[in-house]
């Protein structure tokens, strides 16, 4: 059941979990109901010499290219080629000046995309190169990919539901582990998942422990690095080795790894759902639906979680998804936090954090903030089994079914 709660105009807010969102959460998030504007070819780009000699059809000519859509980590742009037949046809192109980060969101989203398209043709853009612009300053890299037009944003529930639930089933990692073969890149994050490990709760603990790590020094908060130390102490056993315990086995799911509003669509041509902007690994594949959680995205609709897990239903033991799910937001969101101008989520992801602590080790929590001299964030401490509104200082629950678009 997803749970809904107000911000602070009094607007209904719904999160896929039933465990409620904190109060800052309520507070700064709303949901969006406007629909995403579709790109807009503009101006004029220039394409550059080490783009033009990886053209898939060898004597392709660049007839016009134009600035396509926005990213906050570098250019994208619509490319019109002609072949040699003499027929047009349209190539997708970003570019990202950041250094050796530019290289690993480069290459990171190739491999990501080559990875599912074998998998999957048509949920996302065929990728035919990346590469580094021959100049050396400055240090530039591109990917360069099919062109889709994007139509409706987000996909609707069944079609992107149905897409994923394809994918994550039908995915087969090549050692059989949880891992990939290469670090893609969270946004400007290079994931810690450049390993192949037989348990889950190993690669995300590395995977979480890495983001936590980036995230210390620069918000400097010694109450969040003991949410934090206790998280990945406590929690994140506590919920994820079950997965693989008593008999249980968890397969490694071919993950989009950032599935949000902004990186998925419906085609306009066809009408299907694709999604774009890969980060992925193998994985556990309820990790996908970890970033749903956050009311600011429309994926927050539980038309959404409901049609996945009619496709895949949670993973046992069931009585943990709640948890899980909201153990899966926090690297989105520290990430969110730490990079994304203007963030929100500081004091988000440390109120999860906590929530999550007052669930598994509360008393450890107590006695760790004690020993630094911090208060108790809030006085209800929560135990496993103990009712969801507890941990929101007593806030009504609100149920409301919402139709499918």
């Amino acid at each position: 059941m997803a749970t809904k709660t107000a911000n602070s105009d009094g607007n209904p807010l719904e999160t896929i979990s039933s465990i409620k969102i904190g109060k800052e959460q309520g507070e700064t998030e709303e949901t969006p109901s406007d629909p995403i504007l579709p790109p807009e070819p503009s101006g004029n780009y220039e394409v550059d010499e080490s783009v033009r000699a990886c053209f898939p059809v060898r004597g392709t000519r660049v007839v016009h290219a134009q600035n396509y859509g926005i990213s906050l980590w570098g250019k994208t742009a619509k490319v019109v080629v002609e072949l040699p037949t003499g027929e047009e046809k349209n190539y997708f192109l970003k570019v990202v000046t950041m250094g050796i980060i530019g290289k690993h969101m480069c290459e990171g989203e190739f491999e990501s995309l080559k990875t599912i398209h074998t998998v999957y043709q048509g949920f996302v853009p065929e990728p035919y190169a990346w590469g580094k612009y021959a100049q050396e300053e400055p240090e530039t890299y591109f990917l360069l990919a099919e062109f889709r037009d994007v139509g409706k944003q987000p996909a609707s529930p069944a079609k992107l539901a149905s897409g994923l639930a394809y994918l994550h089933k039908n995915s087969q990692s090549p050692t059989g582990k949880f891992g990939f073969h290469l670090a893609t890149c969270h946004a400007k994050i290079p994931q810690a998942v450049d390993t192949w490990e037989d348990s889950w709760c190993t690669l995300y603990s590395k995977h979480l422990g890495h983001v936590m790590s980036l995230a210390k020094p620069i918000l400097q908060w010694p109450e969040f690095d003991v949410v934090c130390k206790l998280t990945l102490e406590n929690v994140v056993p506590r919920l994820l080795l079950p997965l693989q315990s008593e008999g249980r086995t968890l397969k490694p799911c071919l993950i989009h790894g950032d599935c949000w509003d902004g990186n998925t669509a419906l085609d306009q041509r066809t009408g299907n759902a694709f999604v774009f902007d890969t980060c992925s690994f193998y994985a556990h594949n309820e990790y996908d639906t970890g970033n749903w959680r956050a009311p600011r995205h429309r994926l927050s609709n539980k038309a959404y979680i409901n049609e996945y897990k009619s496709r895949f239903p949670a993973s046992p033991p069931q009585e943990d998804w709640d948890a899980r799910n909201l153990l899966y937001s926090l690297t989105f969101n520290i990430g969110n936090t730490i990079y994304i101008p203007g963030s929100s989520q500081r004091q988000v992801v440390y109120d999860d954090m906590t929530t999550l602590c007052k669930m598994f080790c509360a008393e450890d929590l107590k006695r760790e903030m004690k020993g630094i001299g911090g208060l108790d964030p809030d006085p209800t401490w929560v135990t496993v089994g103990s009712n969801a509104d507890a941990m929101n200082d007593g806030n009504e629950t609100e149920e409301e079914e919402e139709e499918e678009d």
